[in-house]
């Protein structure tokens, strides 16, 4: 028989942490959900109906044990909940602040599916690990043994953490080399506090450097050390960049003052946050108060810019995207966030082009959607003669990214790559083409998510550790 302490869904609802106000969470940079309370979580977590395929687990990058994590939640075992949290999921607090569940493990919850609202996995997730941290079962990583081998992670984002925490519990020395002045990668300079307060990525940075992982920060490669001598340095070497050469939009005016990266922007707001001086932010290029702000594009880092705008002062926000609403590639939690708190979206349009030595406005085209791609999705066609301009002094870029052309950075040969320029890489193991020299991350599958990142930089860890054991590593075929 069921425990009764689950399969609560037909009684419960689907509850959500309380989310503050709009008008009180435009004004700062702090999350916008409280925290669970205890009761709350536990009741919360009890809706699992425990089914015999977890579509949930299946549909998570990193398999994490959900439906037993819910269950020890729902039964008060806590510490329990946490351990089993964290044996697949290298970040587990981060994870439930900033992935999609809407599209992942929530998506594909199989009371959904019957109509009962989907369990806030990644609310009890976040909740787990928060605990964990204030209640001191966080321990710190202290291998086994120390062993002699050293590995050198070029990139200090998710990927590279990942593999950097696994290969350091396994008493391997680690040393990260990365091109900023803190570590993170995207997840501290990229996604904005109200969705990744930043104390939460230092707090495990700290773990890491406790533990002796070496971070080499305003370390460029090619530049400050060449890939060689970190060859020349290590055993083996994991590259785990990331994606940052943001796509350009080929467009008349386009090189016009006040047209900025959503990487250039993001980065400058926060820094803000840590205190930094950004002699861009206060000059006003990468400050939205005041302005009237488009912004182009319809994924998350376009959510993230159209949010921050607002919490900065800026008079208007509206975000042009191509298609509509149910084609957008962005979380639709965080559209209804952004709408919320006054962004204004325009759908079904595009740039033709910017007027104005600095911007003034953006020429816009309206589309409607025709006939499916290669992809299933519907592609965008031009409505002839629909043509108007948006009033803008502030246009942000937020177009995706691609990868930077390493080989020729570098100076390196013999690191291949594909045709749309990220490394290639052994599926499961990262190995490249070159001897001892693997890949993980978003320089191997392109801009994607957080989770595929820890995900690929555990399983390279794992490899990099089977051929260390092995006394050797074959390069890729």
């Amino acid at each position: 028989m069921a425990d009764q302490k689950m399969l609560k869904f037909v009684d419960v609802e689907r509850d959500m942490p309380e989310k503050r106000a709009p008008d009180l969470r435009r004004t700062d940079f702090h999350e916008i959900y409280a925290e669970y309370a205890d009761e709350k979580a536990k009741e919360q977590a009890a809706r699992c109906s425990q089914c015999g395929v977890p579509y949930c687990q299946s549909h998570c990058p990193l398999h994490n044990n959900i439906p037993d994590w819910l269950r020890l939640t729902a039964e008060n075992r806590l510490e329990e909940a946490y351990e089993l949290s964290q044996a697949t999921n290298t970040f587990p607090e981060i994870c439930g602040r900033i992935c999609p569940q809407d599209r992942l493990c929530e998506g594909n919850c199989v009371i959904e599916q019957s109509g009962h609202g989907t369990v806030t996995i990644g609310s009890v997730e976040k909740y787990i690990t928060d605990t964990a941290w204030e209640k001191g079962w966080v321990k710190p990583i202290t291998p086994h043994a120390e062993r002699s081998e050293s590995v050198g992670i070029i990139g200090a984002g998710p990927a590279g953490l990942a593999a950097a925490e696994r290969l350091r519990r396994a008493g391997v020395q680690v040393t990260v080399y990365d091109r900023y002045d803190r570590a993170g990668g995207l997840m501290t300079y990229g996604i904005p506090g109200f969705k990744l307060e930043k104390d939460v990525v230092m707090r495990r940075i700290k773990q890491l450097e406790d533990a002796g992982v070496e971070f080499v920060t305003n370390c460029n490669v090619g530049e400050d050390i060449s890939f060689d001598a970190i060859r020349g340095k290590h055993e083996a070497v994991l590259i785990a960049t990331g994606v940052y050469k943001s796509r350009e939009l080929p467009a008349p005016g386009s090189g016009a003052d006040g047209i900025v990266r959503a990487i250039d922007y993001l980065t400058a707001s926060n820094r803000k946050s840590f205190g930094d001086d950004v002699e861009e932010f206060e000059s006003g290029e990468l400050n939205a108060q005041g302005k009237k702000v488009v912004v182009i594009g319809g994924g998350d880092t376009a959510m993230d810019c159209v949010r921050t705008a607002i919490r900065q002062g800026a008079e208007s926000v509206k975000c042009l995207y191509r298609r509509d609403r149910a084609n957008m590639p962005g979380s639709q939690r965080e559209v209804q966030n952004a709408e919320e708190e006054g962004v204004e979206f325009v759908w079904l349009s595009a740039p033709k082009g910017f007027t104005g030595d600095a911007v003034e406005g953006v020429m816009v085209q309206q589309m409607r959607l025709g006939a499916p791609d290669a992809s299933g999705r519907q592609m965008p066609e031009l409505i002839e003669g629909s043509d108007y301009v948006e009033e803008a002094d502030l246009v942000i870029k937020a177009l995706g990214f691609e990868p930077e052309d390493l080989p020729r950075l570098w100076g390196v040969d013999g690191l291949e790559v594909t045709r749309w320029g990220t490394v290639k890489a052994a599926f499961t193991t990262g190995l490249t083409s070159l001897d001892g020299v693997y890949a993980a991350g978003d320089i191997v599958r392109g801009a994607s998510l957080v989770v595929w990142a820890i995900k690929d930089g555990r399983d390279a860890a794992d490899a990099i550790l089977e051929d260390l054991s092995q006394g050797a590593s074959v390069a890729a075929e």
